[in-house]
């Protein structure tokens, strides 16, 4: 989806102008897998769309490690530099002609797509073997019908940024816990011109439905039929949180990726706002410095119904395709690769591992007031609820996006926002030939 698309892009360019991410190489095509002569070597190929950016830790770098200690298992990894959706279209292909990677990076909402499409490989026999190394909200989203195609990588769990020494000034002291709560003080803040949450209209496919999913998920597959319910319990709690605030003009409604929700950054106009772990580095650069040193990062309150519980909004999983002919070494890499959490920390990512404990990049800590920041996304990725997506949701969520525009101007209520996912996620499911229990 577009937005997704923007955001990806906008993302690894700040973690690329701070020199915070990881890097691949070779070209776009990736070969065979198939064994030496000798049955000696098994050879092993990885597409990725890590950023692969100046003073990144390479991929080729770890790779490079990896097949230094493995002589018996090579690896070789290749970029694609390109959309998520392109590269879809490219695995598609390749899967047809034989010419697939044996693994592959794809994001947590198009894996179902991906499986329905019938490019991925169960793996579950040997994921098993490693899932006690992952986050178990991550590795909930390389399942399909309760089987595993790959590990986890990276992971986006929603979180609240805020400028403490801003909420000082307003007399909050500490992060209000409850819905009510918060929308009292946000109607404070927004007497004094300052805003305590955002609603972001062209996040409502991500950050929306990651909200109102973390109490409960949307879809479930029963049998042979897929059951839909957007309609639930969390979804009318953040409605009514997001109403409230939209009603009361306590909240912001600039875009995420427009220039305009930057400005309210830096003109100290916005001072708090629910945000994906991932968004650290590149929430720094829209700040152009404002605030610096005073904001901090906190979990969320249950103001969504959530009761303690976050959820996803962004990170990749790296998928064993149908065609690879050495699944288990495959995963043995991968699982070595997806714990390299100091080199896959150095991109920028927020790693699902939790075989060691995330360091808070410098730069990072400097911004959010010395707070060890990891920690914080680590206590997330613990509370992640078990939310997973459906085959085609890029269609739901940009309708999503499409209806939370309506409710910025008052031509619509957010609870459409959820009315329309229903509909749309039925309507996609069927155009996928699935069948839909009703």
């Amino acid at each position: 989806m577009v937005s997704r698309n923007k955001r990806i892009v906008a993302a690894f360019a700040a973690v690329a102008a701070m020199g915070m991410g990881l890097a691949g190489c070779g070209s776009d095509t990736a070969g065979d897998t198939k064994t030496t002569d000798d049955g000696g070597v098994v050879n092993i190929t990885y597409m990725h769309r890590l950023p692969d950016s100046e003073g990144m830790t390479l991929v080729n770098d770890i790779v490079a490690k990896w097949n230094k200690q493995h002589p018996d298992i090579q690896v070789k990894a290749t970029k694609f530099d390109g959309k998520a959706s392109d590269m879809i279209k490219k695995l598609e292909t390749d899967v047809k002609s034989g010419e697939a990677p044996d693994l592959a990076q794809v994001g947590y909402a198009e894996l179902p797509e991906v499986f329905t499409k019938g490019l991925l490989q169960d793996v579950t026999q040997y994921a098993e073997q490693y899932k006690n190394d992952f986050a178990s909200g991550p590795y909930s989203l390389v399942q399909v019908g309760g089987k595993a195609y790959g590990l986890p990588q990276d992971t986006g769990p929603l979180v609240y940024f805020y400028n403490k020494a801003e909420f000082e000034k307003l007399g909050i002291t500490e992060i209000p816990q409850t819905a009510d709560e918060f929308i009292a003080a946000a109607k404070t803040a927004a007497a004094a011109g300052k805003y305590i949450m955002s609603y972001q209209p062209d996040e409502a496919g991500n950050m929306i439905s990651g909200l109102a999913g973390a109490s409960g998920g949307w879809y479930k597959v029963k049998g042979d039929s897929w059951v839909v319910n957007t309609e639930t319990d969390g979804s009318k709690a953040t409605a009514d949180f997001y109403q409230q605030l939209l009603d009361a003009k306590a909240a912001t409604t600039n875009p995420r990726w427009d220039p305009s929700f930057d400005a309210s950054i830096k003109d100290g106009s916005l001072i708090g706002t629910v945000a994906a772990a991932w968004e650290a580095p590149l929430f720094m650069t829209s700040s152009g410095g404002t605030g610096s040193g005073e904001w901090q990062v906190a979990q969320l309150g249950d103001w969504f119904g959530n009761a303690g519980k976050t959820g996803p909004d962004g990170g990749s999983a790296v998928a064993v395709l149908k065609n690879s002919k050495h699944p288990k070494e495959a995963m043995e890499f991968l699982d070595w690769f997806n714990t390299q959490v100091p080199d896959l920390v150095s991109q920028g990512l927020v790693p699902a591992a939790t075989t060691e404990d995330a360091e808070t990049p410098s730069e990072w800590s400097t911004f959010f007031g010395g707070q060890d920041i990891m920690k914080e996304f680590k206590t997330a990725n613990n509370n992640m609820g078990d939310y997973t997506y459906m085959p085609g949701f890029s269609a739901v969520a940009a309708k999503m996006n499409e209806t939370a525009a309506k409710a910025t101007d008052g031509s619509g209520k957010v609870a459409d926002i959820f009315s329309d996912a229903q509909t749309t996620s039925v309507d996609t499911l069927k155009n996928f030939g699935l069948s839909v229990s009703e």
